[in-house]
């Protein structure tokens, strides 16, 4: 009788915050399921009381052993988020931050136009967040660990109706830099991940999101879109040490879409 192959579990021993599960098709669901399949314990949140019936059930399906609410723009909760980590946790390994936000009306305006408030607004949930997320995490890595974001091509480029999200983006990828930079000496990697379009709900709300999306299935070099498990993949390799070395990038999961002009 032939001995049973133990499964491989890279990430067995390793806890870590996944942000931004809003239901099963979130990119932050297939890194959340990736990340539990190679053996990683999971804290995992969801935005608010009308979102926790989404949420919750993905949470215990990845048996999450810190389930709470956070909403980054009430002021605390990110707070009293990571209080609870170093409560029950005592350290993290690894944070996978994927929220973005922007009002409707700047959204689809043009940059040109886009409101003091309404970019102040995109700029605190989609950028700065990560950075608060970082100075919370850095005292709970103290042996190293991996700070995680989301982005998109059109940080880089201009991408037909993503407008105010652009400018946004890019700063996120900047904050990505820099942020290595600094927590680089203690052992702390950060990287941002760039999907291609997905069918998302957070991409429902980019105006003529379809053409985006056939667009990449006509020209990528694999002529396909990614899906949420590649992005997860992804996700679950950069929090183990065979990233150690690898930090300060963008990393693309498009199918090759980005190379194109």
């Amino acid at each position: 009788m032939t001995a049973s192959v133990p499964p491989f579990l890279p990430l067995q021993g390793k806890r870590g915050l996944v942000v931004g599960i809003a239901n099963a098709q979130s990119i932050a669901w297939g890194c959340a399921s990736a990340l539990r399949a190679a053996g990683a314990e999971l804290a995992v949140t969801w935005l608010n009381d009308k979102a926790r019936p989404h949420v919750e059930p993905l949470a215990q399906q990845v048996q999450a052993a810190i389930m709470a609410p956070l909403d980054v723009a009430v002021p605390g909760q990110l707070e009293a988020l990571f209080a609870q980590i170093e409560q029950q946790w005592g350290r993290l390994d690894f944070v996978v931050h994927s929220i973005a936000y922007a009002p409707k009306q700047d959204l689809h305006g043009r940059v040109t136009d886009s409101s003091a408030d309404g970019f102040a607004q995109a700029m605190d949930i989609s950028c700065h967040s990560f950075m608060r997320m970082a100075k919370l995490a850095e005292p709970l890595m103290p042996d190293g660990g991996s700070l995680m974001t989301m982005s998109y091509l059109g940080a880089e480029e201009v991408i037909a109706d993503y407008g105010l999200m652009g400018p946004v983006k890019a700063a996120l990828e900047a904050s990505v830099r820099y942020l290595a930079a600094e927590l680089g000496p203690q052992g702390i990697r950060v990287n941002a991940i760039s999907p291609g379009p997905l069918e998302t709900r957070a991409a429902s709300g980019i105006a003529h999101f379809d053409r985006l999306m056939a667009d990449a299935i006509e020209r990528s070099p694999m002529r396909c879109l990614a899906t949420i498990e590649d992005v997860g993949a992804l996700c679950a390799f950069l929090a183990g040490d065979g990233a150690r070395a690898i930090t300060g990038g963008t990393l693309y999961v498009d199918g090759g879409y980005n190379i194109l002009n």
